[in-house]
């Protein structure tokens, strides 16, 4: 007897045994059994998730004379004939190579017949997104009052390209991907019938690869099975498939997290010895920081796509992570991701990144500055006070020249308040401002904020001459004074200082000798960093 395939052997032949799509087969066994069947059915989602299987389980059973409860009995002449795909009444068509408008126009003759022994004449047609505009236009009238002896079943990985006018004519089912949990589950049964021995990590690592999908799960198993016999390790699986074992990816997370920079180096070193590729390697390192992220802050394992035994160690590896430092490197992975799509060096960028990842123990948090910032506005945080001697004073003030200008110079500059709550103030009302007057907000966003108090507001002018005019118009001021009543709610008003001008290089002059001043004096002047000037 010839070999069959996995796929095939292990395809599912009645609505319960279809994976992961209850949604969908419940709602087509309660149509058959109410005998509400629609004429047009559009199947979309993944590959390898059943769409296929589907529409022939569901051919079958609306022709089949013996249903069981809705599903087809698999032993009459019409269920036989269809599931070797020899049947009169049921035609599967490829849309990708019968895309043309002559071959719809064929279809449409051949509806007009009667079906020879079964109920309906069923077309599967599937990729259906692949006809021509055309193929669709003609197809439209069809659909819309076909014959009451004909049922269509479209199916497509991209409903998104199929013509709107086609699908408001058809009842639309969403197949979803499954999860990774289910797929092991499956592969266990399949492998304990074929007598195969797997361990269930290797099986993890097939259902991971065949991402979501049914078929491509069964076909790698059947590729594996061909190399390795019915004895099957897991680096064979590796092998064989070229995939990234999840241990390599657990052992990477955790150079990363504990710092260990060097080692980051040598698991990039073994990647591309093995063979792997790098691309790949970072797709899978994502993959897992999302895990680890995930896994902290939602509750809900259905969220992670492992199985049981890899959620308990992905919970122990964030949980010594963090959720901060797992954010900082997710984003970081997320932007790096760019640099792969055109360097033909990704070993050197895997490289980096990883290191950088490693490092960012010795970065300070983002929390940390907030408290920081804080602490220095409430007070907690003071500056060393710092002492000069008479000494190091008295030659300083020997040294330095008094300078002589050779123009005026400007009022000292008033140093900034940048406490927290003055930036955030600012900030805010400059965001205030950009929602009720464009003008006004180009000019702010380029001044600079010297002081906020409880009734004013002290900003420094940029050197643009139309924010120079523009702040001169006494309606202007006006206007923003009334700005900044409504955003604080208390009058305050505005002062507006003209921006700093240069100051002249001095004339060196004489040596100014320290005049006598008392021990006493100097001690004073040094504990409150005062100076004395003249009277």
């Amino acid at each position: 007897m010839a070999y069959e395939v996995f796929a095939r052997k292990w395809r599912p032949q009645i609505f319960q045994d279809v994976l992961g799509q209850e949604h969908v087969t419940r709602t087509l066994l309660n149509a058959i059994a109410a005998d509400r069947l629609h004429h047009a059915y559009l199947f979309s989602g993944a590959r390898g998730v059943g769409k296929t299987s589907v529409a022939r389980i569901l051919a079958k059973a609306i022709n089949c004379k013996h249903r069981v409860e809705g599903n087809p009995c698999n032993k009459c002449e019409s269920c036989m004939d269809i599931s070797a795909g020899s049947a009169m009444d049921v035609q599967e068509i490829d849309g990708a190579s019968n895309r043309g408008i002559d071959e719809i126009r064929e279809l449409r003759e051949n509806i007009k017949h009667m079906p020879s022994s079964g109920r309906y004449r069923v077309y599967i047609i599937d990729e259906v997104h692949m006809l021509t505009l055309q193929a669709f236009n003609a197809l439209l009238k069809t659909l819309e009052e076909p014959p009451p002896h004909v049922k269509f079943i479209f199916a497509t990985t991209e409903p998104h390209k199929v013509p709107i006018t086609i699908l408001s004519r058809c009842q639309r089912y969403d197949f979803k991907r499954i999860p990774q949990a289910r797929l092991v589950e499956q592969l266990e049964k399949i492998t304990a019938e074929e007598k195969v021995e797997i361990s269930r990590q290797g099986l993890a690592l097939i259902a991971r690869e065949a991402d979501g999908g049914m078929r491509d799960a069964v076909s790698l198993l059947d590729q594996v099975i061909s190399f390795s016999g019915t004895k099957i390790a897991n680096e064979n699986i590796a092998d064989i498939l070229g995939i990234i074992d999840s241990e390599l990816v657990f052992k990477a997370a955790d150079a990363i997290i504990d710092g260990r920079s060097g080692e980051c180096i040598e698991i990039v070193n073994s990647i591309y010895h093995f063979g792997y590729d790098i691309k790949e390697f970072y797709k899978a390192l994502m993959d897992h920081y999302r895990n680890l992220l995930i896994s902290l802050v939602a509750p809900d394992k259905n969220l992670l796509d492992v199985t049981e035994e890899t959620i308990k160690e992905i919970q122990t590896q964030a949980k010594k992570a963090g959720i901060e430092k797992l954010q900082q490197s997710l984003n970081i992975l997320i932007i790096k991701e760019e640099a792969f799509r055109f360097t033909s060096h990704a070993r050197l960028v895997l490289e980096t990144i990883m290191i950088k990842l490693s490092r960012l123990g010795e970065l300070l948090s983002v929390s940390d500055l907030i408290s920081r910032l804080e602490a220095i506005e409430k007070g907690a945080v003071k500056e060393p006070a710092s002492f000069t001697t008479d000494k190091k004073k008295a030659e300083a003030s020997i040294s330095e020249p008094e300078p002589r200008w050779e123009k005026s110079s400007p009022p000292p500059v008033k140093p900034a308040n940048n406490t927290l709550t003055a930036v955030k103030g600012w900030e805010g009302l400059i965001s205030f401002v950009s929602s009720r007057n464009k003008g006004m907000y180009a000019v702010l966003k380029e001044c600079r904020l010297v002081d906020i108090k409880e009734k004013t507001i002290e900003i420094e002018l940029s050197n643009s001459p139309f924010a120079i005019k523009y702040l001169n118009d006494p309606e202007s001021i006006e206007k923003l004074n009334s700005f900044l009543k409504e955003y604080f709610k208390r009058d305050i008003k505005v002062t507006v200082n003209l921006p700093t001008e240069t100051i002249a290089t001095p004339a060196p002059a004489l040596v100014v000798k320290e005049p006598d001043i008392p021990k006493s004096v100097k001690e004073v002047l040094s504990v409150f960093k005062g100076e004395l000037k003249g009277s």
